[in-house]
C-alpha cells in the first residue's frame, strides 16, 4: 500500500507532458467511441426493426447477422478487420480524409477500428432494441390499427417512441462498453490512450526522451482507469436523468435495467 501512495511514485503527473500526453491519447478514444456509438445506434435500430419483420426472408438474414457478430470476441473482429480490408480502401480513405483531423483518425487501421467496434455493438443494441420494442403490450399496435394507421406509421408514430424509452438504460449500459472496448484498437497500431500510457512509463525515466522522473506503470494504469470511470459515471448519470424524466413525465417507473430484463420483459409480453 505504501508503493501505492508513495509521493515519490507521483512525480511524473506533473512532470514535462506526461498527463497532458496522455490526455490527448484519452481524447483518441472519446472520439473513436463517439463515432462508434452513433454508427451502432443507427445500424442497431435498423437490424431491430429487420429482425422483428413478418416477413421471413427479411427476419432471418437480419437473425443470421445479429447472432454471428453479438458471439464473436471484439479483438477478433478488429483483427480480421484490420487483415482482410483492401489497401485500396486504405488508401482511398487516407485520401480523403481531412487534414484537420488527429493523427490517429489518418491511421490505415482507422477504418478496421469503427468498423469492428460498430458490427460488434449494433449486433448487441439490435436486440436490446428489438426486446424494448416487443416488451409493449400487443394492445399498442391493434389500437394503431383501429384507427387506420399503417403499420409503418403506427411502428414510427407509436410502437418506436414507447419501446425505445424502456430501452435507454441497457442502452447506455452497452455505450459505456463500447467505450471501454476502444482500448482493443491499440492492437492494431492506433496510438490511443493504452499505447501512450506505455510511451509514458517506457520514456519518462530517461532525462534524453522524457521528464527524468519514473512513472511506474501500475500508477499511469491507475490514472487511465480514472479516466475511464469519469467519463463512464457521467454517462450512468445521464440514463438515470432521462430515466426520472421519463418517470415524472409518463408516472410509469421504466425498471428495464438490462439486456437480460429487457429478454425477460420480451418473454413476458409473448
Amino acid at each position: 500500500m505504501g508503493y501505492l501512495i508513495d509521493p515519490a511514485n507521483w512525480e511524473w503527473l506533473t512532470a514535462g507532458n506526461n498527463l497532458r500526453f496522455i490526455l490527448t491519447g484519452f481524447l483518441i478514444n472519446i472520439q473513436i467511441a463517439v463515432l462508434a456509438m452513433i454508427l451502432s445506434l443507427i445500424f442497431g435500430l435498423v437490424l431491430a426493426l429487420l429482425r422483428i419483420s413478418k416477413k421471413p426472408w427479411v427476419r432471418a438474414p437480419a437473425l443470421a447477422w445479429i447472432d454471428s457478430f453479438r458471439n464473436l470476441p471484439l479483438i477478433f473482429i478488429i483483427l480480421y478487420l484490420a487483415l482482410s480490408i483492401p489497401q485500396s480502401w486504405r488508401d482511398a480513405y487516407g485520401d480523403h480524409v481531412p487534414a484537420w483531423f488527429s493523427e490517429a483518425f489518418k491511421s490505415p487501421f482507422f477504418l478496421a477500428a469503427v468498423t469492428g467496434l460498430t458490427l460488434y455493438n449494433s449486433a448487441v443494441i439490435a436486440e436490446i432494441m428489438r426486446a424494448g420494442i416487443v416488451s409493449l403490450e400487443k394492445g399498442q399496435g391493434e389500437a394503431a390499427a383501429a384507427l387506420g394507421l399503417p403499420p409503418s406509421k403506427a411502428m414510427r408514430l407509436i410502437i418506436l417512441p414507447q419501446g425505445l424509452r424502456r430501452m435507454v438504460p441497457a442502452t447506455v449500459s452497452q455505450l459505456i462498453t463500447l467505450n471501454k472496448d476502444t482500448t482493443l484498437v491499440s492492437i492494431i497500431g492506433i496510438q490511443e490512450v493504452m499505447r501512450q500510457a506505455r510511451i509514458v512509463t517506457n520514456t519518462s525515466g530517461s532525462p534524453f526522451t522524457g521528464s527524468g522522473v519514473d512513472a511506474p506503470l501500475l500508477h499511469v494504469f491507475l490514472v487511465v482507469g480514472l479516466m475511464f470511470v469519469i467519463v463512464n459515471l457521467l454517462l450512468s448519470r445521464l440514463s438515470t436523468r432521462l430515466e426520472i424524466r421519463e418517470q415524472q413525465r409518463t408516472g410509469i417507473r421504466v425498471k428495464v435495467t438490462g439486456l437480460e430484463d429487457q429478454v425477460s420483459a420480451d418473454a413476458q409480453a409473448v
